[in-house]
Order: C-alpha cells, then structure tokens, then sequence
C-alpha cells in the first residue's frame, strides 16, 4: 500500500501550512490566541493587511487553499488551547 500524505500530513497544503505556525516563532506566539484555524486565519488578514502573509506562508501557500484539512489544522489549535490551559493552572 503506497502512502498518499506529504511528511505524515494529508497532502503538501496542509503540511506547509503547518509547518509555518508550528516552526516560526511569531506566527507559533500568535496561533496560541485562536481556537481554530479558520480564526486564526481571520485574525493573520486582520493584523496583516494589505502584506503577503495576510494570505498565504512565505512559501506562497494559501491560507485558504482549497487542498487544506481544516480537521487537522484545527487538531494543532485544540493542542495549543489544552496547552493554554495547562499554563494557567
């Protein structure tokens, strides 16, 4: 059986997207204040307008590519929300 993900995620979108939010330190800083990834993307157009990262990585991947798992992306922001509430106890 050949397998079909891209570095464990569902396809190269997802992988890239990830990759960004987990391995730089602001866009990582700055994840942690949303619960899902579509906030998160609403919160990057927000402080970022009218600059390329408001819509896609630095690697010119969308925010909001069509070829994206929101599920997956949204399993990164459910951990940051577990390990928010791990440092406010």
């Amino acid at each position: 059986m050949k397998d079909e993900t891209y570095n464990g995620w569902t396809n190269h979108a997802t992988w890239n997207v990830a990759l960004w939010i987990g391995g730089d330190e602001g866009l990582h800083n700055f994840a942690h204040s949303f619960s899902s990834y579509a906030d998160f993307v609403d919160g990057l157009k927000e402080v970022n307008e009218g600059t390329a990262l408001a819509f896609e990585t630095p690697d010119g991947v969308s925010w909001t590519d069509s070829a994206l798992d929101h599920d997956e992306l949204d399993e990164i922001f459910a951990e940051f929300q577990i390990a928010n509430l791990k440092k406010e106890s």
